[in-house]
């Protein structure tokens, strides 16, 4: 759990997730506690571990109120990055309009968060349990773009996970009598 909480703070403050400027002050008490808050009741409503979450995060590098375009004509929405072509499914998900489900994953961290969790459970229930093939079929279901994210997922994990491990470094070190 220690290894999480590190990595969500280490991707708070390199990621703009939570930003709608390109010059985010580094973030909050509040924000990291509430991000931690969405992120841990998403990870436990869908059977994920966090850090997964976090991760997908960082390689999506969405922020709230953002919008990208598609090569194929569809858009991304929020932090999580989520394809306009989930909004009906999401919709049925949560009882609501496609128009408020619209709005909540782009202007609501938590709902958008929650959408990426509900998204990622169903890409492994459709892959029979394969956690990685759901991760995957969560980007893509073309084998190329998957096997690209993968990697991404991988590097990205990587990397936070390094970060993590330089930031404790030194206080293990301190309370070891080192």
């Amino acid at each position: 759990m220690r290894l999480a909480a590190s990595l969500l703070t280490l991707a708070l403050s390199a990621s703009p997730a939570l930003a709608r400027d390109q010059n985010p002050s580094p973030p909050s008490d509040a924000s990291v506690s509430m991000v931690t808050s969405c992120l841990s009741a998403a990870a436990a409503a869908h059977r994920l571990p966090p850090g997964v979450l976090v991760v997908l995060l960082n390689v999506e590098g969405g922020r709230l109120g953002r919008v990208s375009q598609n090569t194929n004509d569809t858009v991304d929405i929020g932090p999580m990055q989520i394809n306009q072509i989930w909004i009906p499914a999401v919709a049925r998900h949560w009882r609501a309009s496609q128009a408020a489900t619209r709005d909540a994953l782009l202007n609501n961290f938590c709902a958008n968060v929650e959408a990426g969790a509900w998204i990622l459970r169903t890409a492994i229930d459709e892959a029979h349990g394969d956690f990685w093939e759901g991760v995957g079929l969560y980007h893509s279901h073309s084998t190329q773009h998957k096997t690209t994210y993968l990697r991404l997922v991988l590097r990205q994990a990587l990397r936070l996970q390094g970060a993590a491990a330089r930031s404790t470094a030194p206080r293990q070190f301190i309370a070891e009598g080192g």
